[in-house]
């Protein structure tokens, strides 16, 4: 699947993600995961890219490139499997963790966990091997760095 969507897209695999175009997609992957990207999920993905370390010297005006990519494989019938081929060849083991991090920051920044979104950060500690218990205090940490007052 993922060699044919790269094909179909005329992409080469070596230099179609770098780690953190890799960061970025997962982020974008997991505030669309409930199919509604919310404002402050983009505002929260444009604000990560701008802050931390990681990203330094990236070009935020890939985050564009990188979303409708993400868009595209969420309409193709094995496009998450794709995603996961692409964010994991992209991205060193080391980053796993961060990534899931970045992905739950992401999803918590509009206050509200529906279901889907859920769903969708359990894949994401499935296919990048988080350890439950690190990925409940990951999970944790992002809940309490998106709590309002009201």
């Amino acid at each position: 699947m993922l060699r044919s969507f790269i094909m179909n897209k005329n992409l080469n695999i070596n230099t179609l993600m770098t780690p953190q175009d890799a960061l970025v997609a997962i982020m974008v992957a997991g505030g669309a995961s409930d199919e509604n990207i919310s404002n402050r999920e983009l505002v929260s993905i444009s604000r990560i890219v701008d802050h931390l370390p990681i990203f330094k010297n990236y070009d935020p005006s890939k985050i564009k490139v990188i979303a409708e990519t993400v868009f595209d494989l969420f309409e193709e019938e094995d496009g998450l499997d794709a995603l996961f081929g692409l964010i994991k060849e992209a991205l060193p083991e080391k980053l796993y963790e961060t990534a899931y991090a970045l992905a739950c920051d992401v999803a918590a920044a509009d206050g509200k966990l529906p279901e889907v979104q859920l769903r969708f950060l359990e894949e994401i500690r499935h296919e990048l091997d988080i350890d439950r218990l690190h990925g409940a205090a990951i999970e944790r940490g992002a809940r309490a760095r998106h709590l309002l007052l009201e």
